[in-house]
């Protein structure tokens, strides 16, 4: 599993005009599913992404984590982080979950991070999104179990 965090102000995610998520600050976390993830592998990245420090203490450092910060995360499936750009011009999306794959351990993990206590805001599974955002440093990170 894949998730690209971002250390965000404020973030949203609308689907037809319609605002689906919206958190302030916290984590916009987009999700990708590979064919080997499974519920172990979701468990490992949801608690990483919680407990990941990159918010600052009061010494400026990358000391706390979202939980710590009382901060939200913003769950987005993006299926486009399991492509293999290695070769060509053209991406491959043969290492990709399959769409019912990706779709349980998508809503797995949100369910999972809200049963930790982090406040969690979702996308639509499998719809055309539009996300916005304040990148807050910029901070982002690339994370793989």
């Amino acid at each position: 599993m894949i998730a690209l965090i971002q250390r965000v102000k404020r973030a949203s995610v609308t689907v037809d005009h319609e605002m689906v998520g919206a958190i302030n600050q916290g984590l916009l976390v987009f999700l990708g599913v590979e064919q080997h993830d499974d519920v172990e592998s979701m468990k490992k990245l949801a608690n990483k992404v919680m407990k990941y420090r990159v918010f600052a203490d009061e010494q400026g450092k990358m000391n706390l984590n979202v939980a710590q910060i009382g901060g939200q995360l913003l769950v987005v499936s993006q299926f486009t982080l399991a492509a293999d750009t290695g070769r060509g011009l053209r991406p491959s999306f043969s290492g990709a979950g399959t769409p019912q794959l990706a779709e349980t351990l998508y809503e797995s993990f949100v369910d999972y991070c809200m049963q930790q206590g982090v406040n969690t805001q979702c996308g639509q599974f499998a719809a055309d999104m539009q996300v916005e955002l304040i990148n807050d440093g910029p901070v982002t990170f690339h994370l793989q179990v």
